[in-house]
């Protein structure tokens, strides 16, 4: 068992570190506090090929692999949360469901200018009256020759007002025996005419980026954007997930690790009862939680993305992983804002945004009261994987790296 990086790795590591921490960390308390995202981050990521950094070179990406994706979320929420949910939802929800479900004339059309960063993706799944009951959404499409007509509202999605593209899944049979099999997912142009959007201000965290509401009245979408068949889309949704779910765990691995680094340095220069407080053994213990915490989220992201490398199915190790990184980085950023003591309760400190921002994470891309009876379903053996139609293609360097 080896726990070494390649020199990819490294290199994909550095990359994002520098990009995040140069670029981006002088301004994002500026942009927090305006409640909006900085305009160059979206073309800037695009640019140095993060946001395609683990699809194939044929289809417009960098070619590297899943571990590769997992290691530029950590780099990318050590500096913001904001940064690591375009990951989440442009690559994980919307141009990894397509190189796993899409034909290849939809890679093509849709995957390669998302993945060059020539277009921006996002995944429109949660309506305002169904979250973690999934199976019961309520929006439609409803089949009209060469198109189907999509009605219905998407609450709380990433990017709502930045994208081009959303992976939408919509009802397509309301008299399904399951409810369940009656979804059915698509690519959608959000230009087309019957979109509309908008974002949601006031929100707790994950104020420098962008997350709205999108409107579909009426919206006439070429069936040959459909993804897979008609009565998929639950699985296809669920595949999302696991995707997204990897990139919020390894995204809040980076943000245990920015609270850590964060308190240590505060501990070290804060001066209290004649020493530095690093001294005194409570700070030490919540210290001694955050190293431990960050370390063993680490190791499960990794694991899932070795599983995805290797092509196993890793809806369970993802789930763990989403669910142990997110309560861990709340846990951490909370009691960094207590080693901060009164100075933690300003935004001056950065420890102020990483508990706001850390709250989100326990609560999306399924909440970790789903992630819990996920793992209880497993270990009391009422759950299983079975086979997808099309499962997400295992990381092949000769494929990947290979022009088309």
């Amino acid at each position: 068992m080896d726990f070494n990086l390649s020199e990819e790795h490294r290199m994909v590591q550095k990359m994002v570190h520098d990009f995040a921490q140069r670029e981006v960390a002088p301004i994002i308390k500026e942009w927090d506090r305006k409640q909006d995202m900085a305009p160059f981050i979206l073309p800037r990521m695009g640019e140095l090929g993060i946001l395609g950094i683990c699809i194939p070179v044929r289809y417009g990406g960098a070619g590297m692999d899943y571990v590769s994706l997992g290691l530029a979320c950590e780099e990318l929420e050590a500096v913001d949360t904001t940064l690591r949910v375009v990951m989440s939802v442009h690559t994980g929800l919307c141009s990894m469901t397509l190189l796993q479900w899409g034909s290849e004339e939809q890679k093509q059309k849709f995957l390669v200018p998302l993945a060059k960063g020539e277009k921006i993706g996002c995944g429109a799944f949660t309506e305002p009256g169904a979250g973690s009951d999934f199976a019961h959404i309520r929006g439609s499409a409803r089949r009209e020759g060469d198109y189907y007509i999509l009605n219905g509202e998407k609450m709380w999605i990433s990017l709502a007002n930045k994208a081009d593209y959303a992976m939408v899944t919509m009802r397509t049979n309301p008299n399904a025996e399951k409810a369940s099999r009656g979804l059915t997912s698509f690519i959608v142009d959000l230009h087309s005419p019957g979109v509309t959007r908008g974002d949601i201000h006031g929100k707790l965290g994950v104020r420098a980026g962008s997350t709205g509401w999108i409107h579909f009245q009426d919206v006439r979408v070429p069936a040959e954007n459909r993804i897979g068949e008609e009565g998929e889309g639950f699985k296809i949704t669920m595949s999302a997930f696991d995707n997204g779910r990897y990139t919020v765990a390894a995204g809040a691995t980076g943000l245990i690790r920015a609270a850590l680094e964060e308190s240590v340095k505060y501990a070290r220069e804060r001066q209290a009862f004649g020493s530095p407080i690093a001294q005194h053994q409570l700070i030490q213990a919540k210290i001694a939680r955050m190293a431990v915490d960050y370390e063993a989220a680490r190791l499960l992201y990794l694991q899932a993305g070795w599983m995805k490398n290797a092509g196993s199915r890793n809806t369970r190790q993802t789930s763990a992983a989403k669910w142990f990184a997110t309560d861990a980085s709340f846990e951490a950023a909370s009691e960094a804002v207590q080693i901060h003591g009164g100075y933690g309760f300003s935004d001056e400190y950065n420890v102020e945004r990483y508990l706001r921002n850390s709250k989100g994470a326990v609560i999306y891309e399924g909440s970790n009261e789903i992630q819990r009876l996920i793992q209880a379903s497993y270990a009391l053996g009422w759950r299983t994987d079975k086979p997808l139609r099309r499962e997400l293609p295992p990381y092949d360097p000769d494929f990947w790296q290979e022009e088309a």
